[in-house]
């Protein structure tokens, strides 16, 4: 997403749980090599975490801060 201003990469998945889900999710935000906002959402009650920089968030938490 971009605006005049800003730019964000959004990945969404229904679940960050799997080491095999995570892999294939960030690996592409990881190859991008500029440092705009990058964010991981999913269904994932209460997930808030950070894997080098990119943020994993829950979706409707996300959703409903906005």
């Amino acid at each position: 997403a971009t605006n005049a201003d800003d730019k964000l990469y959004i990945q969404v998945t229904e679940s960050m749980q799997s080491e095999d889900v995570r892999k294939r999710e960030l690996d592409p935000l990881q190859k991008i090599r500029d440092n705009y906002t990058k964010l991981v959402l999913s269904l994932d009650p209460g997930l808030d975490a950070s894997y080098d920089g990119i943020k994993s968030l829950n979706l409707m938490d996300w959703l409903l801060s906005s």
